[in-house]
């Protein structure tokens, strides 16, 4: 088995750094992709295949900013972490977040059609921009910052399985005790889920400990969701009996998801979570005929597929 944990924060991408983005890089497992597999696997397909583009959202642009800003409230002494230094993080974050594609867009589109059709949507970015400082400042309710020393903010972790499949993903937080003991701590902006959906919400963090204890040796003793939507919080201990079981569960999703992609057979799977997707118009379920399979994309990733890869001219 080989395993890395990197140490280094993140690159200023999510999953991928743009280097990476272009560089070929064998197959991998996320908690999000395996999450959309899960849900439907025509939506993982145009995610992490296709690559379709999807539309950016103001809550989901928000809950990236307020992630930087607690980020950066770490970068700070613990004396200096107070309110008002996290208000003022966070200007230079919006500042290096606004000129991202599609972003001042949906600023537009926002003020000039979200009164009339939103209720709730923003009227100016500035009323987006205090939206997002009462959630920084409803964090201050759930932790004591003075009181924290993260070892890793934004952490790339990752580990191979023996039978090949490769987990990666990025962690909001990482404490680690004096005594060794580890707590995983994920930001959410919204609210907290009903009982009948901490399962789901668990998925990511479950993820997380796995990779985390295959390559530290460690259960983590704590995994944490923190919903500054509504000032509630979610914690859960997992065991190493639960681990095992959970990463044979990955590696039945990885098989499912292998056996998709040699055939190029990626099965829609009509929910209640549709009429948030982006790419209704090419499903199935809606009307709409999805694109070719992109065997020579999914050939060049790494993927062994039995469809023809046509070669380019």
């Amino acid at each position: 088995m080989t395993a890395i944990l990197h140490t280094e924060p993140a690159p200023e991408l999510p999953v991928e750094s743009a280097a990476d983005a272009t560089a070929p890089r064998r197959p991998s497992l996320s908690p999000s992709r395996a999450a959309d597999f899960k849900t439907c696997p025509l939506l993982y397909r145009f995610r992490t295949i296709d690559r379709l583009p999807e539309r950016k959202s103001l809550a989901a642009v928000r809950g990236t900013l307020v992630h930087s800003v607690l980020e950066r409230l770490y970068d700070l002494p613990p004396a200096g972490r107070t309110v008002a230094a996290a208000q003022e993080l966070i200007e230079p974050a919006w500042a290096e977040l606004r000129d991202e594609p599609g972003i001042a867009e949906l600023f537009a589109t926002a003020q000039d059609e979200g009164a009339e059709t939103d209720a709730n949507a923003p009227e100016s970015v500035d009323a987006w921009l205090a939206s997002a400082g009462k959630l920084v400042e409803k964090y201050f309710t759930l932790e004591d910052p003075t009181r924290i020393q993260p070892d890793g903010r934004e952490q790339l972790v990752e580990v191979t399985l023996p039978d090949g499949l490769l987990l990666r993903g990025f962690v909001d937080r990482l404490d680690v005790a004096p005594n060794g003991a580890l707590r995983v701590v994920d930001y959410k902006t919204g609210s907290m889920p009903r009982e009948a959906f901490e399962a789901k919400a668990l998925f990511q963090m479950k993820f997380y400990a796995l990779v985390l204890w295959r390559t530290r040796g460690v259960v983590a003793a704590q995994l944490k969701l923190i919903y500054l939507g509504d000032g509630d919080t979610l914690t859960y201990a997992p065991d190493e009996a639960e681990l095992l079981r959970f990463e044979r569960t990955l590696q039945a999703i990885w098989a499912a998801i292998g056996r998709a992609v040699a055939t190029g057979d990626f099965r829609p799977n009509k929910t209640r979570l549709c009429g948030w997707c982006d790419h209704q118009a090419v499903c199935p379920e809606w009307g709409g005929t999805p694109p070719p399979f992109p065997a020579e994309a999914a050939a060049a990733a790494g993927w062994q597929t039995v469809l023809p890869v046509v070669e380019r001219a």
